[in-house]
């Protein structure tokens, strides 16, 4: 890192993907057109007590209880919220307490966005936010985080809020949330920011990583289709190569509709599934809070099947909730088996062209208050992106096959 802050001539150019379930930072030095960004880890409560510096910040909010204590961070001995890894995993035991896909919330036209709404369901003696100051939350612990690095291994103070900043959005994200995002940033500190469309950032990384061999991959006529499956979102963005005066282009001819799917859903679909289980084996119907704490629990069972090849099974157990639930904890578990079948059944059949998602009405899945999308196959609503764009590469003046 250089020594010189932003106004001395040299400062940072910094990445933030603010995602739906987790958030990167990477820089690199805007002086140096050779330099390659450096992805930042961001220190952060990893357990109470507990701090570590991780390239993913989880994209949680928590409030603590007042029998917790501070939640300290060595630039606030005081804090009584945390983001991140302790956050995250907190949801699980107190998911009242804690602020899931505020990003989603963010982009919900049906609600305040600017209104105090989170948590949902929260106690009394949590004063709700919005979902802008949780956006706001997690880019001010970047902020935080990125100046007390910049010290701690001392170099000259740069704060982030000095640099330029480019935060990634999904392409689908109407004006409202663009501006919100940006709201959310001015109110973080960050006073020269850049909003980055998601598929847009992807084709960047893509051409970055070959050269000028993307010229060589591609021929006038030619249409990328870039298809991103975040926490919340699913996007859809087709690019042509174009021809303009001798020299390869690259141009957007069609985006996918703003669709409220992915991680999120498929967290709730096997929570759905582990619920089901409980309930044939005997067990209670869950209330909202212990569905809460079960989507949760599904979210880590599930990053643990895909990442441990080893893994057949992962238990899922529920702490009991006040004391007439006394021993009525709730155990199952989750298998490799089950998410597997979940995901790629239920979000990624195989399906014809012709495929078209299914209106549906507001079912379990949309229960916790988002509006998600009824049909959860990705590849019904990608048949369908494919069928109203057609004729997109008409509008930028190339052939093109209307059939899909």
């Amino acid at each position: 890192m250089t020594d010189r802050d932003s106004h001395g001539g040299q400062g940072f150019v910094v990445g933030i993907d603010l995602g739906t379930t987790h958030t990167a930072m990477a820089c690199a030095r805007r002086d140096d057109e050779k330099a390659r960004p450096e992805v930042v880890a961001i220190s952060q409560l990893v357990a109470a007590g507990t701090l570590d510096a991780r390239t993913l910040l989880p994209s949680f909010l928590y409030f603590a209880a007042e029998a917790e204590g501070a939640l300290a961070l060595p630039w606030d001995a005081e804090r009584r919220l945390a983001v991140g890894e302790f956050a995250r995993a907190r949801g699980a035991d107190a998911p009242l307490r804690t602020v899931a896909s505020a990003k989603s919330w963010l982009c919900h036209p049906g609600v305040d966005r600017r209104g105090a709404i989170l948590p949902q369901g929260a106690p009394e003696d949590i004063e709700k936010i919005s979902p802008v100051e949780v956006s706001w939350r997690y880019l001010e612990h970047l902020s935080e985080a990125w100046d007390a690095r910049l010290a701690r291994e001392g170099h000259a103070p740069a704060p982030l809020g000095q640099q330029e900043v480019v935060i990634t959005v999904p392409a689908s994200f109407d004006a409202g949330a663009r501006e919100l995002t940006a709201e959310a940033a001015m109110a973080a500190g960050l006073e020269n920011v850049t909003l980055l469309e998601e598929p847009q950032a992807a084709l960047y990384a893509w051409i970055d990583a070959m050269g000028d061999g993307w010229r060589k991959e591609l021929r006038v006529g030619d249409v990328i289709l870039v298809i991103d499956i975040g926490g919340g979102t699913t996007d859809f963005s087709a690019i042509a190569a174009v021809e303009n005066e001798g020299a390869l282009e690259l141009v957007r001819v069609a985006v996918g509709d703003h669709i409220l799917l992915g991680g999120d859903n498929m967290d709730l679909a096997l929570a759905h599934v582990v619920r089901q289980k409980v309930m044939q084996a005997g067990g209670a119907d869950l209330d909202r809070w212990q569905m809460g704490a079960l989507t949760h629990a599904c979210r880590g069972a599930k990053e643990r099947l895909l990442s441990d090849a080893q893994l057949e099974a992962v238990p899922i157990v529920l702490a009991a909730r006040g004391s007439k639930l006394v021993g009525g904890g709730v155990r199952s578990e989750l298998t490799r088996e089950e998410v597997t079948r979940v995901l790629v059944e239920g979000f990624f059949p195989v399906v014809p062209a012709s495929a078209r998602p299914v209106v549906r009405a507001r079912g379990a899945l949309t229960q916790l208050g988002l509006p998600y999308a009824s049909d959860a196959a990705v590849t019904k609503h990608l048949a369908a992106v494919l069928g109203r764009q057609a004729g997109a590469l008409a509008r930028v003046g190339l052939p093109h096959d209307e059939s899909v």
